[in-house]
């Protein structure tokens, strides 16, 4: 029986290599920000704990912006050289784990680890390397919506996530405003090019 896939926001649905998150995967981020939060936010609000190690800069108040219930995430800013250990022990407990090593992971640990996720369906989200993982989800191409000519403020960010993956050799991509004007991650739609009608000579 295949493992029940985590929720992801929709936009994201079409370029993981699977339409969710997988239990006992691991999947790589390439920093700490609103793509984290956006991941973190569609377990959470179905119910899930989540965790997140090692990342000292991850503030409570943007990620209940994002979407994320305080009631059932985990933080541990600074774990130090125990962060395996950290992580070992809350994937006990927690559904979605977010961490970032302090430096190379070894393939011996990861393996270990990884035993764990799978026996706990534990989904992994890792900022930076990590062996064996499901996909990579970087961010690039940001352009900020809401400043004219010397007046406004920003309202969103428009942005392209792109996803490789063994599974999908080639990578795929889309087009996101992160964060929307409602603060979380929506798909930008790309409106049809206009018809040319001919011109009757």
């Amino acid at each position: 029986m295949r493992p029940q896939l985590f929720e992801i926001p929709a936009a994201l649905t079409e370029v993981l290599p699977e339409p969710g998150l997988r239990p006992g995967s691991a999947y790589c981020l390439d920093s700490p920000g609103s793509l984290l939060q956006a991941l973190l936010a569609e377990p959470s609000a179905a119910g899930r704990w989540c965790g997140v190690v090692g990342v000292p800069t991850f503030a409570a108040e943007a990620a209940a912006d994002a979407g994320i219930r305080l009631e059932r995430l985990v933080l541990v800013p600074d774990p130090a050289e125990q962060w395996l250990s950290v992580v070992g022990a809350l994937a006990e407990v927690i559904d979605v784990l977010a961490v970032r090593p302090p430096g190379r992971v070894r393939e011996a640990d990861a393996a270990r680890l990884g035993a764990r996720l799978r026996d706990r369906g534990v989904v992994l989200l890792v900022i930076g390397e990590w062996p064996r993982t499901e996909a990579r989800l970087s961010l690039a191409e940001p352009h900020w919506q809401g400043l004219g000519q010397g007046h406004g403020h920003l309202r969103s960010r428009r942005i392209r996530v792109e996803v490789t993956s063994r599974r999908v050799p080639g990578g795929r991509s889309v087009t996101v405003e992160l964060p929307s004007a409602s603060g979380v991650l929506a798909e930008v739609l790309v409106e049809p090019a206009p018809t040319r009608l001919p011109v009757a000579g």
